[in-house]
């Protein structure tokens, strides 16, 4: 059954990927539930930081369901439907205020690179394998795509990756900065949980306002909302937190934030 499970650890929730016989191919209807299953987690005070992963070992997530194509892409119109939702999902973990950790094992290819480059890190095991296969199946990726990986890796390697539609490993994408951290697969669950955690420690207002400041930074200068994330930053200052980090640093102890 092709669908997102959706799992809560104390202050971290992880989204996963599950239709383990296509490789975690995303159907319309994955597709589809992604921006409600963010939206949930990031109103939940009690979850600090979001990881989405693929259900099992084989895979991310191995792109878009194609036999579904025929059928929900064989027209102009329903094409037009179809990517509206890909795009929806994409824009849900840069629209959330929370961080967004991809934890990537096995496959990550086409649709599953493309979520990928929407979180706001990702981790991967050794075993992991990127493309971007649009020039093999003659798919038009559209320039708010092409620019969110722009963003991401640069144009020379965003221009590498869309011509050539090659297969890169780890290791490269790391060397392009696509991911932050290669880690062996048996590590990848305990350093992205560790990742997490660190994450979870912090101040949520000052995270929240640090990852609304790096999203304005890549938009077009005239679709910034800088208004807001001064704001943002002007109401740590006055937080509850802002005392109780202040407070906890010179009573050498771990601050307890509220996200107040």
């Amino acid at each position: 059954m092709a669908e997102l499970i959706v799992r809560k650890d104390a202050a971290v929730a992880t989204v996963l990927f599950s239709n383990p016989a296509k490789m975690n191919a995303m159907t319309f209807d994955m597709w589809s539930a992604v921006p409600g299953a963010l939206a949930e987690l990031d109103a939940d005070a009690a979850v600090r930081a979001i990881v989405v992963a693929g259900d099992g070992d084989k895979a991310f997530i191995s792109g878009a369901d194609i036999s579904q194509f025929e059928k929900l892409r064989g027209t102009a119109e329903a094409q037009a439907e179809y990517n509206k939702a890909v795009e929806k999902a994409y824009l849900a973990p840069m629209q959330c205020s929370k961080p967004v950790i991809a934890r990537i094992r096995g496959i990550c290819i086409g649709g599953g690179l493309g979520f990928a480059a929407a979180c706001d890190l990702r981790i991967c095991a050794e075993d992991a394998v990127f493309r971007m296969p649009a020039a093999r199946l003659g798919l038009g990726y559209s320039p708010t795509g092409v620019r969110r990986f722009m963003n991401v890796i640069g144009a020379a390697n965003t221009s590498d990756i869309f011509f050539t539609a090659r297969r890169f490993d780890a290791q490269a994408a790391l060397q392009m900065g696509f991911v932050s951290r290669v880690v062996p697969v048996a590590e990848l669950e305990r350093i992205v949980a560790e990742t997490c955690e660190l994450i979870a420690e912090n101040a949520p207002l000052t995270v929240a306002a640090a990852k609304f400041a790096v999203q304005q930074a890549l938009k077009d200068p005239a679709e910034r909302d800088m208004a807001k994330a001064v704001k943002m930053v002007e109401t740590c200052f006055a937080s509850a937190d802002h005392k109780e980090g202040r407070k906890a640093f010179m009573e050498k102890r771990k601050p307890v934030f509220t996200g107040r």
